[in-house]
């Protein structure tokens, strides 16, 4: 019974410290943060559009989240960007770090492929683009039209994946809105002092598994 007390009391103070050096000190450190000027809040059009990237569960694929060149990966040598700090995601709520990739890092996805025709033909048909990409398409995204009509966005197929009868593939709006998300993904501006300083410290959040690239 004389041992059950200190070890009751080894494991309340183990967790006390754990929860305050990991969850109580950066939480006050990281709300000190400030928005980066260069940072837009999102459109509504871009909000809608995030909300369909969770809903399609882009997130299950791909980080928002660039690591240091101090990683056994170092993501800046893919061209995904600087490594992301806490200002970073001033106006994401909640956050869309991912824990895995399948695919690329995104964050800086609006940099690296600014053309809303690339996103929406990959976005109905990603084998349209890439022959050995495993991306699901997403054609509920899109509806076929025997002709477009005026302010239609017609999606740009090679002739092997257009509709066989002579028919266009338009992009609905959750289509329009979900690529104007993409394009929103620029973190390629400079940080602050305080914001590297903090990345330094720790706060930058890492995958949890090693990213197989494209």
């Amino acid at each position: 019974m004389n041992r059950l007390v200190p070890l009751f009391v080894g494991a309340v103070g183990i967790l006390v410290f754990a929860t305050v050096m990991l969850v109580v000190l950066p939480g006050l450190q990281v709300r000190t943060v400030q928005a980066p000027p260069e940072l837009s809040k999102y459109t509504v059009e871009q909000l809608r559009g995030r909300d369909q990237y969770v809903a399609n569960g882009c997130v299950y694929c791909h980080s928002q989240q660039p690591r240091s060149t101090g990683q056994t990966l170092a993501d800046q040598a893919r061209g995904w960007g600087r490594p992301s700090t806490p200002g970073d995601y001033a106006y994401d709520a909640p956050q869309l770090l991912g824990t895995m990739r399948t695919g690329p890092d995104l964050l800086n996805v609006g940099v690296r492929l600014p053309s809303q025709d690339w996103h929406l033909t990959h976005l109905y048909q990603p084998r349209a683009i890439f022959d050995w990409s495993i991306m699901p398409s997403y054609p509920f995204l899109f509806e076929t039209k025997e002709k477009a009509a005026p302010g239609d966005i017609v999606v740009k197929l090679p002739e092997a994946y257009r509709p066989k009868d002579g028919k266009v593939v338009i992009a609905r709006q959750e289509a329009l809105d979900l690529v104007k998300y993409l394009l929103s993904l620029d973190r390629t501006y400079p940080v602050s002092a305080q914001e590297a300083a903090l990345r330094d410290r720790g706060f930058d959040p890492k995958p949890d598994q090693a990213s197989k690239g494209r």
